[in-house]
């Protein structure tokens, strides 16, 4: 891992985060979501999750940084939430259902983690943790735990030993 090209494209990134084009911060939003385990990146985050010009801005950071989906990408979206006005997180609300109502095992781990983020020491997170705790809990996902094909009553295509797309 080479830490300076790391550094030098969060910081490329948070220049771009500053742009007057909010498509240019959407952007930077979008890739600094990649590095938002780096201290650095936090800050530029925030700021894009709750940009104060277009909340296209907000919509696509939140998204990327979820699509994350770990304890570091949870934690910055709760800080957000915890400070975000009324249409940030609506927008945020947004973000979140969109990535996950597909899944219910990233949804649940995700409340699972939410859940861990809420006893944390920090009074601020922990408040936005019980937020986006809330929004998870509402969302109920298309797809379910996988089943054992003998759990789903059906019987699998074709003569045992071969596969459904063999003739």
């Amino acid at each position: 891992m080479d830490n300076d090209r790391r550094h030098a494209t969060v910081v490329a990134l948070g220049e771009l985060g500053r742009s007057h084009d909010y498509r240019d911060r959407a952007d930077a939003g979008h890739g600094l979501a990649g590095f938002a385990e780096m201290q650095e990146a936090l800050g530029p985050l925030l700021d894009l999750m709750l940009d104060p010009d277009d909340t296209f801005v907000t919509r696509v950071t939140a998204e990327a940084v979820l699509r994350r989906k770990d304890r570091v990408g949870l934690t910055i979206v709760a800080s957000a939430l915890a400070v975000a006005d009324e249409n940030h997180s609506e927008w945020i609300h947004t973000a979140v259902v969109d990535v996950f109502s597909i899944f219910s095992d990233d949804r649940d781990n995700a409340i699972l983690l939410c859940e861990e983020i809420s006893r944390g020491t920090d009074d601020r997170v922990a408040m936005g943790a019980r937020q986006l705790q809330e929004i998870l809990t509402e969302i109920d996902p298309v797809l379910g735990p996988a089943q054992p094909l003998a759990q789903t009553g059906l019987a699998p295509l074709g003569p045992p030993g071969q596969s459904a797309w063999e003739e």
